[in-house]
């Protein structure tokens, strides 16, 4: 018998169901102040976060259990370097809301030392205000850096106009998310409109995309990616353009999309990068000087003589990738058959299907180690 492989194409609801509440803004507000005030020595900042009574239940030395007060703990962070970062880096991980009550997690990294710590807080809304009433802590020593990688990623749930529905490719998301985090990179995730996005081409007997598809905090994360105006494109090494039917629309003409992704590579001698569909991302993008970044360049993506071109979702494309990157002066370069194929051409990586996210990962992270490597020679 041959053996079955499930493929779903996972739609969320549309994004306006789903969008940020007031009460989870006012909550990511809440805990925003704290992991501010620990990374820039601000305890005005730490108290404004916690209600006055809250304690904080902590490990310390041969003590499983040692219970902090909030008052005690913001004494730790009043010193003569006030304002000045020390090294934290924190980012809210996910929040579950219930009415006036939340749970929250967090993630505090402190690269220099090796540590990553886990923060899990309690909230309620106390008159008209989120405070966090408790705090836990755990930690574990990590390749983390603190460098972080920004995937871009598509809200289109359909073919152009049509009711053919399509997805960002959940292979190419998580292969690629993988590398990164084993190699200690942070993923942050935008899309056009923020919020959920639809998967497409979910693989339920391969084991990686099993894991990532039951990893509560990760999926949090493909549920609430940030709109283009919520990132600071100077914390990026590289940005990932993913592929799957979804990245041919409202991707490729975001114009606050496409000033992310050159100040990534202009401004932070950044990479850009992308995967199989995800490449018509790029075919826009103009550098400095007015020309297509394509130009001259060896790219590669999902060619177009491999599209169903009878088919009724190739119909609804709005240009072709191939052609569109050659008539801008690029070299679209390919590989027969399902096999890895990835293009390096300066700071430019693109691959041609899915099988080749990973590697472009890994190209991605060797060229940031290259850099690194020459800034301390």
């Amino acid at each position: 018998m041959k053996k079955m492989i499930c493929f779903i194409a996972l739609v969320f609801l549309p994004t306006c169901l789903l969008a940020q509440t007031e009460e989870e803004a006012a909550v990511k507000k809440c805990i925003q102040n704290y992991l501010d005030g620990t990374s820039y020595n601000n305890p005005d900042s730490i108290e404004k976060a916690f209600y006055p009574e809250a304690n904080l239940f902590l490990s310390h030395k041969d003590k499983d259990l040692w219970i902090v007060p909030i008052r005690e703990y913001t004494t730790w962070f009043k010193n003569d370097k006030q304002g000045q970062f020390n090294g934290r880096v924190g980012r809210i991980i996910s929040i579950d809301l219930y009415n006036n009550i939340a749970s929250a997690k967090a993630e505090i990294l402190i690269p220099e030392k090796k540590l990553e710590f886990i923060d899990l807080f309690l909230l309620k809304k106390i008159q008209g205000e989120w405070k966090i009433i408790s705090k836990s802590a755990s930690s574990l020593t990590s390749n983390k850096s603190g460098q972080q990688i920004l995937f871009i990623v598509s809200n289109a749930h359909y073919y152009g106009k049509s009711t053919i529905a399509t997805g960002n490719s959940f292979a190419e998301i998580v292969n690629a998310y993988n590398t990164f985090k084993i190699s200690g990179y942070t993923v942050d995730f935008v899309s056009p409109e923020g919020g959920s996005i639809p998967l497409a081409y979910i693989n339920t007997s391969d084991t990686l995309q099993k894991q990532y598809l039951f990893d509560p905090d990760f999926m949090y994360a493909i549920k609430n990616t940030k709109k283009p105006e919520e990132i600071d494109s100077k914390n990026y090494k590289a940005v990932y353009y993913v592929g799957g039917g979804a990245a041919m629309y409202n991707v490729p003409e975001n114009k606050q999309i496409q000033t992310i992704a050159l100040q990534v590579y202009e401004e932070n001698k950044g990479i850009i990068s992308s995967v199989c569909h995800g490449t018509a991302g790029i075919v826009n993008l103009k550098t400095n000087d007015g020309k297509y970044l394509v130009a001259g360049k060896k790219i590669s993506g999902y060619p177009d003589s491999f599209e169903k071109q009878d088919a009724e979702y190739f119909k609804q494309f709005p240009f072709l990738i191939q052609k569109t990157i050659e008539e801008r002066g690029g070299t679209f370069k390919f590989s027969k058959g399902d096999i890895s194929h990835v293009e390096t051409d300066g700071r430019i990586v693109t691959g041609q299907n899915f099988q080749s996210s990973s590697d472009v990962a890994l190209k991605i992270i060797g060229l940031i180690n290259d850099e690194k490597t020459k800034n301390q020679l």
